[in-house]
C-alpha cells in the first residue's frame, strides 16, 4: 500500500463523516453536539463528535480535494 492510497482511504473516511446527517442519524443514536456537556469533551465519544462537526464544517476544502483525486485518477489511470 503506498502513500496516494492511503490519502485516498483519509479521503473516502472524511466524506463517509462529512454527509452524516445530525436529525436523522445522529441525535437519534445520542451522538449529537448538543448531548456531550462540557465537562466530557475530553472523551473519546466528545472527541468522536469533535471531528465529525470539524468534517461537516471543511466542507469547501474537501470538494477540492475530491476534484484534486479525481482528476489524478483520470490523468494516471
Amino acid at each position: 500500500m503506498g502513500l496516494w492510497t492511503l490519502c485516498e482511504g483519509f479521503l473516502l473516511l472524511a466524506n463517509a463523516l462529512a454527509i452524516l446527517n445530525e436529525d436523522r442519524f445522529l441525535a437519534p443514536r445520542g451522538w449529537s453536539f448538543a448531548e456531550v456537556p462540557a465537562g466530557t469533551a475530553k472523551s473519546l465519544k466528545g472527541q468522536v463528535i469533535g471531528l465529525i462537526y470539524a468534517t461537516q464544517y471543511m466542507g469547501v476544502p474537501l470538494i477540492i480535494f475530491n476534484v484534486i483525486t479525481i482528476v489524478v485518477k483520470l490523468v494516471s489511470g
